[in-house]
C-alpha cells in the first residue's frame, strides 16, 4: 500500500456548498486537518459536513454546523478522520470570505 501526504484540498468557501475533496477511486484517505480561515475583519459562520459515496447533505452528516470564526483569524481543526473511496467533503459558509484548506494522507 502507497501512502501520498499531501493538500488534499482549498477552497473559497460560498453560501453554497462546495466540494473541497472527494476520495477518489481504489483510496482510502485520513484527514489529519482542515483549516478554516476568515479574510474578514467581521465573525463569520462556517459548515463542513463529511458525505459517505457522495450522499446528499443531510443532518447526520456535520461535523461543523454554523460554527462562529472571530474575523482575521484561523482555526485549525485536528481530526484523523477516515474516509472511503467517493467519500467527500463539503463546505459553505455565511459569506464569501472564508478558505478552506484540507490535508490528510491518500492510502492506495
Amino acid at each position: 500500500m502507497a501512502e501520498r501526504y499531501k493538500i488534499l484540498g482549498q477552497v473559497a468557501g460560498t453560501t453554497a456548498f462546495a466540494n473541497v475533496y472527494t476520495v477518489p477511486a481504489a483510496t482510502s484517505t485520513v484527514v489529519s486537518s482542515i483549516i478554516v480561515t476568515n479574510r474578514s475583519s467581521s465573525n463569520t459562520n462556517y459548515r463542513i459536513a463529511v458525505l459517505p459515496a457522495g450522499a446528499a447533505v443531510a443532518n447526520q452528516y456535520y461535523i461543523a454546523y454554523d460554527s462562529v470564526i472571530a474575523g482575521s483569524d484561523a482555526i485549525g481543526l485536528s481530526l484523523g478522520l477516515t474516509l472511503g473511496n467517493t467519500d467527500v467533503i463539503t463546505v459553505n459558509a455565511s459569506s464569501n470570505v472564508i478558505t478552506f484548506s484540507v490535508f490528510g494522507t491518500e492510502i492506495t
